[in-house]
């Protein structure tokens, strides 16, 4: 589990094709990562196969890069991190579990005095979890919802922080980010969703 709070800007320095998938090679600030710890990278939680001074190696399979901008990873690209969270830590951002449910496409960026607001197209699937104000995961990065312009569109707001310490500084109209919806809202859509779709809905005959 993570709270979407990166820690690091990694960088991909390799990619190649193994027999656990396709495995990254990544640059990063950490130097004490252990063999089988879960990372977040750009908001896909996966697993830490080597790693030593200032760098780690993970893989993706192919159902993976499938849902997620993986497959989009190459040599050289920026990427958001974070460290599973520790029962200890803080719960700065919001719970963040790096299942990406959707690859989203950035439809506007528009700079304000003081933030970046990006709109962002979740899909269909992420539709009925959108809430004002409420959180979403973009690209590991937790955000609040600033604005929902339009059906299944996200508008957030970048403050310069989060710009200067994640990738999301770098967004332009059409990048794809991967999008996780908030946990808590998939869980009350999933129990409510068998009395939305039953006859309760339909109007009562009875006099």
């Amino acid at each position: 589990m993570f709270t979407g709070l990166v820690s690091s800007i990694g960088v991909i320095e390799s990619a190649r094709p193994t027999a656990a998938g396709l495995e990254f090679r990544v640059s990063c600030a950490y130097s004490d990562l252990e063999l089988g710890e879960s990372i977040s990278v750009s908001g896909v939680c996966l697993t830490v196969r080597d790693a030593g001074e200032h760098w780690f190696t993970t893989a993706s399979m192919e159902a993976t890069r499938s849902r997620t901008t993986a497959a989009h990873w190459r040599r050289a690209t920026r990427v958001n991190l974070e460290r599973a969270l520790r029962a200890t830590d803080r719960l700065g951002g919001h719970i963040v579990q790096g299942h990406v449910d959707a690859v989203g496409r950035v439809l506007a960026v528009r700079a304000t005095a003081d933030a970046l607001l990006v709109d962002v197209d979740v899909g269909a699937e992420l539709e009925e979890l959108l809430v004002p104000h409420g959180s979403l995961a973009i690209d590991g990065v937790s955000l609040t919802i600033n604005a929902i312009p339009a059906p299944a569109v996200a508008q957030v707001a970048l403050i310069e922080y989060t710009r200067s310490h994640t990738t999301l500084g770098e967004l332009r109209e059409g990048s794809l980010v991967n999008v996780e919806g908030d946990v808590i809202g998939k869980y009350v859509r999933r129990l409510l969703s068998a009395h939305l779709t039953s006859d309760l809905r339909a109007p009562s005959s009875d006099i």
